[in-house]
């Protein structure tokens, strides 16, 4: 027999026993009182009802009377008795069949959750099950059916993170392997333009390396935080003074549009640098050259949850814009619009995935808007201001330096 059938047998027979104790403890109950309470309740009654003459007429009345009233009082216990026992074992069998049924529907659910359960754990995960109980069982089998729901969407996203790798992988690899083989059969000459070709494709493997270890680090907490006060401006201008040579050889144009009197936000300074930048360096990729990129800063209306407002950055492009169909799942790793054109750019498509992990283990959001394609797009995350508290995250967070994200 296997552990879990033992199991669900197990349950069944505690739920079993369990009644059945209540029901032996309410029939000796029932017994006790009734025999041990019944004769002097009763004589109270027939004398109550006789007057308060009736101890001295017993005394005065006939024997033989008395005799025949003694044996109807007896003749009346004894059917008292057994009319009692036999409602008792009458009761008890209904109690028992009760029982069998009201264990057999709590069981049986449980059973189907531990079978879907272990056809989940065999990596069949689109197993559900039913969940049209109104009670703490059908709540129960509602939250497994999410669980269920999740683990399969997480599967779904492993094997696609998986393809995705190998995939990202091995373009450089099969550019440095047939330079290699050039080289060696002195098909390719090992000139400069050759060694930086080379360069760069081992530039694009350390980066995805990075990239991939930023992001795993980021998913599991394992950055550091340090909250500082920062006011909006100085942000802005920091990462506009370190991307804009690539405006300038592109021919982009970037402005900004910030109020002065923002209000400072309370961030890690290199993190939030690091989103702002990874923000810039999409619209640079996708925004055609004689475009404009413009960054902003206002207060927002409503953070939510009753906290003060805090300070939305917003990234706006006029470049290639997204499809209203793309818009959510642009922050997934390596998801990409256009796929041909981000791996020619050299991207590896989780800069975003990175950036949005980041802005909330901050205590923000960050979220993507766009008109559809050739309409550009606007890319905006939220701070917290510097009078609310830090998030929680940030006291468990375990050091890493900050790197740049290619995305």
């Amino acid at each position: 027999m296997s552990t879990p059938l033992r199991i669900r047998r197990s349950l069944r027979l505690k739920l079993f026993i369990a009644f059945l104790l209540i029901i032996a403890v309410g029939v000796l109950t029932l017994l006790v009182a009734a025999l041990a309470l019944g004769p002097s309740l009763f004589d109270q009654v027939l004398v109550g009802m006789m007057g308060p003459g009736a101890e001295r007429m017993a005394d005065l009345a006939d024997p033989q009377m008395t005799r025949m009233a003694q044996a109807i009082i007896q003749a009346f216990w004894v059917s008292a008795t057994r009319a009692l026992l036999i409602s008792a074992c009458m009761a008890t069998v209904t109690a028992v069949a009760v029982s069998l049924f009201i264990s057999k529907r709590i069981v049986i659910p449980l059973q189907s959750l531990l079978a879907a359960s272990r056809r989940i754990a065999a990596g069949r995960y689109s197993e559900r099950v039913s969940d049209n109980q109104d009670d703490e069982l059908g709540a129960l089998a509602v939250q497994f059916n999410i669980m269920a729901t999740e683990l399969e969407a997480a599967e779904r996203r492993r094997v696609a993170l998986i393809g995705d790798v190998a995939h990202e992988l091995r373009t450089p690899l099969s550019t440095i392997e047939g330079y290699l083989e050039g080289l060696l059969d002195d098909m390719v000459k090992p000139n400069a333009e050759t060694w930086a070709v080379l360069h760069d494709e081992v530039g694009r493997l350390r980066r995805l390396v990075q990239d991939l270890q930023e992001l795993s680090r980021a998913e599991a907490h394992q950055l550091s935080l340090h909250p500082t006060s920062i006011a909006p401006m100085e942000l802005i201008a920091q990462a506009q003074a370190r991307i804009a040579p690539q405006y300038a050889d592109k021919d982009i144009g970037l402005t900004t549009d910030v109020a002065p009197t923002l209000p400072a936000v309370k961030a890690d300074r290199d993190r939030a640098l690091q989103v702002l930048i990874n923000l810039l360096g999409n619209a640079l990729h996708y925004t055609p050259k004689g475009g404009a990129v413009s960054i902003t800063a206002h207060l927002a209306n409503d953070w939510g949850d009753g906290q003060e407002s805090g300070v939305v950055f917003c990234v706006t492009d006029n470049g290639v814009g997204i499809a209203p169909e793309h818009l959510p799942h642009v922050f997934e790793r390596f998801f990409r619009v256009d796929k041909a054109r981000s791996r020619t750019l050299g991207g590896s498509g989780i800069g975003l995935t990175i950036a949005k992990t980041l802005i909330e283990a901050q205590g923000g959001r960050i979220w993507a808007e766009s008109d559809g394609l050739s309409r550009g797009a606007t890319f905006s995350f939220t701070v917290p201001p510097a009078t609310s508290a830090f998030s929680p995250l940030s006291a468990s967070l375990i050091s890493n330096g900050s790197n740049p994200i290619h995305s």
